[in-house]
C-alpha cells in the first residue's frame, strides 16, 4: 500500500515556509531522497501544490 503527501499553498501560492513543512511532513512520512515530486504551478509560474507518493513496504 502506498499514500501520498500532498500540500497546497494557504493562499494563490506556496511560501518557503510552506514548502518546508512539506518536506518536514514527507520525510516523517516515509518519503525516500530519490523519490520524485509532482507539482503544479501557477499561471506566473509559482508553486500552487506539491505531492510526493510514499511508499509502504
Amino acid at each position: 500500500m502506498s499514500g501520498v503527501v500532498k500540500y497546497t499553498g494557504a493562499e494563490k501560492n506556496m511560501t518557503f515556509a510552506e514548502l518546508e513543512k512539506f518536506v518536514i511532513s514527507a520525510r516523517k512520512a516515509g518519503a525516500v531522497e530519490d523519490a520524485n515530486v509532482s507539482a503544479q504551478l501557477s499561471t506566473s509560474g509559482k508553486l500552487k501544490e506539491i505531492e510526493v507518493e510514499i511508499a509502504s513496504d
